[in-house]
């Protein structure tokens, strides 16, 4: 479009309306003022293109540093070329417009990428790649991270690898942050050795931060995966040396690592190469799950060859030697699986060398391989620490004797066990076990006289005094007060050696203060069989006089019923200070047993009075919830010698002494004791005793006795009597806090079915069931007065019969007098007749004490 001076107004090719002129003289006067121009072209906008276009070349040449007239001007442009093909020939125009914009906007980076997308829409590949490399030089270097990302994404719509790497590689020189966006465009294009070296190149860099968040781990596994799994395009890098780095440098993937490498070989077509790397990782590792990727890898390797030696036979034809390479690698394969429980063990070992239960577990696996059991058990004894050990370490020491022992290698297999003896141990009882194991591998040989000899060697004292639990001292010098030692060479003594011998070392024992309670019954119990019984009596005093209690019960017990046994009645005066030196102490968990011996000797042996004494003071010596069975024992005794009368006193104490409810029980018993002495006086005395101690609704037992022992032999009084007594307890108890309170809370969880008290407070619900319980008193009071059979005290014996006898017991005429009351009754004068007391009153003392009336209890 031609375009004239603008000085020249008349112009020919200059068009203008009439509406213009004021503009136009405008701009005459101020053809420098950009805003006079914009208001030109706002005032034009709508007009023709190119009357537009020529205002604004008229205006960019008057004022062509101006950005706003540039940018404006070439957005109106590309709006006005939108739509059409790039082959027109205004795209060209646009262009050479960007281009004479960029001669005084080169600094502009807007410019540059309006005009940089412009050509990327054309699809002007060189010409755009160049207007990029223009475009970072003219900027300046602060602006460069404008023009980058869209450069980049240029050159990756393109397939220009070598051209994009080199852009890439610019790139990475002003921004090293963009490496991991370079490495994954290189893998995208294939060129992976340089990927890997750039991968390299960061995981070399300390001061590498990724942008993706991966750490230096995860960007080392990346490269791992990288090479290995492409060994034929990776060959700038040693992979080998790379990942066993990664070995040392990250324990947690060990598996993953050794896999790599292996399949690194494996691609690369060196599989003997890739099975020794399994073997050495199968060799190495030490955790159970890297064992396990590796072995399964690993097989899965051997599988994958059988088949594509398979696959390979039934293509091409097998012939021998293909057949006999196949053999081979299934029994490769059979090999490996085989082996998997002993590998697994010795990652259990390098893992912990000190386990001794996984070398006995190494041993099992051996099972048939008398070599190999021999070299395990070898290592085993060699590796294994006793301080560090988890186990019980010197049973390698003996397994591996009775592995000499059971192929009849008897001199080895002592050589075996006096090399164990010299192990410094961690506890004495480890070498305790090893002399004891080597005395009964020469005992099950006959050689009862090497097994003394070895017990005497083990027991022999140093020639200084040596703690037994002094840790500083080694458990050689300590061996000889093992307890586990002494126990044997006894046993061995009392089997073989002589009687001198046997007590001497039961005395050694005794003088080392180890011996325990068992030790010193065996020990009497030798003597006794030996006939030497005051001396079995002295070893369990000097037993006794070693352990307190409650250790020393079980030899106070033994001691006590061997010297009755031995002795009965003939030393009875020393029978008794043995029992009084027992008891002396004893607690109460274990009194009952001696007080009950301690009067058996008496009742057999001794005086009854003595032994009624005896179950007197263990009465009050026992545990209380012994107490019970104590006093029945000792009723049950009294009444067999004295007689059952001599239990009263037995009985009261026992009411007094035990718990409520045990004393009720003896209340009912004593009172039954009394009713069948025909003394009902006595009997009531003592129920109206133990109702004191009897709430009605906790022991409804005591007073249904009671009840019928007052229709028996009460009367109406007595009868009357009990009801009030039984009312006033059971007010006594309802008056108790404890009590109290468990109302309340039945109170309040059970529903009001007889009481209206809507509105009412705890308190009128308390009273409220007061009076309930006032009413179910009398309604039962009536209840007895009404059904209650009673006869009166006077009534005799015969009476009785009579009265039973009637057709309606429940009938009787208590008063034929309707106006007539207690007072006003006459007492009836009655014959008392005189009747023999039974024999069971007096007991055993009946024949001593003759024929005594009746009356004279």
């Amino acid at each position: 479009m031609p375009i004239s001076s603008d000085k020249d107004i008349f112009n020919p090719d200059i068009f203008f309306e009439e509406d213009d002129l004021p503009y136009e003289e405008d701009i005459l006067r101020n053809p420098y003022n950009l805003k006079c121009w914009l208001r030109y072209i706002d005032h034009k906008k709508d007009a023709k293109k190119e009357v537009l276009n020529t205002v604004y070349e008229r205006a960019l040449k008057q004022l062509p540093g101006s950005y706003k007239l540039w940018y404006n001007y070439l957005k109106l442009l590309r709006a006005q070329v939108r739509g059409k093909i790039v082959t027109d020939p205004s795209f060209e125009e646009v262009n050479s417009a960007f281009e004479r914009s960029l001669v005084f906007m080169h600094k502009m980076p807007r410019i540059w990428l309006d005009y940089l997308h412009f050509l990327i829409d054309q699809g002007k590949i060189t010409r755009t790649r160049r207007c990029f490399d223009r475009a970072l030089r003219a900027l300046p270097i602060t602006q460069h991270g404008r023009i980058w990302p869209l450069y980049l994404k240029f050159m990756r719509s393109h397939d220009l690898p070598e051209t994009s790497v080199r852009v890439y590689r610019r790139y990475l020189k002003l921004q090293k942050e963009g490496s991991e966006e370079y490495i994954g465009f290189l893998v995208s294009i294939g060129w992976l050795d340089e990927a890997a070296q750039r991968l390299a190149d960061i995981i070399n860099d300390e001061t590498f931060v990724s942008v993706e968040g991966k750490s230096k781990h995860q960007l080392w596994n990346q490269l791992c995966e990288l090479t290995a799994k492409n060994p034929e395009k990776v060959t700038s890098l040693k992979v080998e040396p790379i990942i066993r780095q990664g070995l040392k440098r990250y324990t947690d993937q060990i598996g993953v690592l050794w896999n790599s490498l292996a399949d690194y070989y494996i691609r690369g077509g060196h599989f003997e190469r890739a099975r020794d790397i399994y073997e050495e990782a199968i060799q190495t590792v030490i955790t159970v799950r890297d064992f396990t990727q590796v072995f399964d890898a690993c097989a899965q390797f051997e599988k994958s060859m059988i088949a594509a030696k398979m696959e390979t036979m039934e293509e091409e034809g097998a012939n021998e030697e293909d057949d006999l390479e196949l053999e081979v690698r299934l029994a490769r394969l059979e090999s490996l699986m085989d082996r998997r429980p002993l590998l697994l063990n010795s990652v259990l070992l390098r893992q912990n060398p000190h386990n001794v239960h996984e070398w006995h577990k190494r041993v099992t696996l051996f099972e048939g391989k008398p070599r190999e059991i021999i070299n395990t058990y070898t290592e085993a004894v060699q590796t294994v620490d006793p301080k560090l050990a988890s186990g019980r370490p010197h049973t390698l020491w003996v397994e591996f004797a009775k592995f000499y022992e059971k192929n009849d290698q008897i001199e080895d297999a002592r050589i075996v066990f006096e090399k164990a003896t010299q192990v410094p141990y961690k506890h004495v009882d480890d070498l305790a076990c090893v002399w004891c194991e080597w005395a009964e591998m020469e005992l099950r040989h006959d050689n009862s006289e090497e097994a003394l000899k070895l017990m005497q060697r083990a027991t022999t004292p140093m020639k200084r005094q040596v703690a037994y639990h002094d840790e500083t001292e080694t458990v050689q010098a300590r061996v000889h007060k093992s307890l586990k030692v002494w126990s044997l060479y006894a046993d061995l003594e009392e089997s073989f050696g002589t009687f001198k011998s046997c007590k001497a070392v039961y005395d050694k024992i005794i003088d080392l203060r180890i011996a325990t309670p068992q030790i010193i019954i065996n020990y009497a119990m030798f003597l006794e069989e030996n006939n030497y019984f005051e001396e079995a009596f002295k070893a369990y005093e000097k037993g006794i006089a070693l352990f307190k209690w409650p250790n020393v019960y079980d030899l106070w017990n033994t001691y006590l019923t061997k010297f009755i046994t031995r002795y009965e009645g003939s030393k009875l005066e020393r029978a008794r200070d043995l029992f009084e030196q027992c008891l002396e102490k004893c607690p109460e968990k274990f009194a009952k047993e001696i007080y009950l011996l301690y009067a058996k000797l008496e009742m057999e042996h001794g005086m009854a009075r003595h032994a009624m004494a005896v179950y007197d003071r263990a009465t009050r010596a026992v545990l209380p919830e012994e107490q019970y069975e104590m006093f029945n024992i000792y009723i049950k005794k009294a009444a067999e010698v004295y007689g059952v009368t001599h239990t009263r006193t037995i009985y009261e104490k026992a009411i007094e002494v035990l718990p409520n409810d045990q004393a009720r029980e003896m209340c009912l018993r004593f009172a039954d004791l009394e009713k069948k002495l025909g003394e009902i006086d006595r009997a009531r005395a003592i129920y109206g005793h133990g109702s004191q101690i009897s709430d009605p609704r906790v022991a409804p037992q005591f007073w249904e006795s009671w009840k019928e022992f007052e229709i028996n032999h009460g009367n109406e009084d007595t009868v009357r009597e009990m009801l009030r007594i039984k009312r006033s307890v059971q007010a006594t108890y309802n008056t108790q806090v404890n009590f109290m309170s468990a109302q309340m809370l039945a109170a309040q969880s059970k529903k009001q079915e007889n009481v209206n008290l809507e509105g009412g407070d705890e308190m009128q619900q308390l009273e409220a069931r007061a009076r309930l319980l006032a009413q179910e008193a009398l309604q039962e009071k009536a209840q007895a007065e009404k059904k209650l059979l009673f006869v009166r005290s006077s009534t005799t014996q015969e009476e009785l019969g009579e009265f039973t006898k009637t057709n309606n017991p429940e009938e009787i005429n208590i008063d034929d007098d309707e106006d007539g009351t207690d007072e006003e009754e006459e007492v009836e004068e009655m014959e008392v007749q005189q009747q023999s007391v039974p024999s069971q009153v007096f007991g055993g003392l009946a024949a001593q004490w003759g024929k005594i009336d009746a009356d004279d209890d």
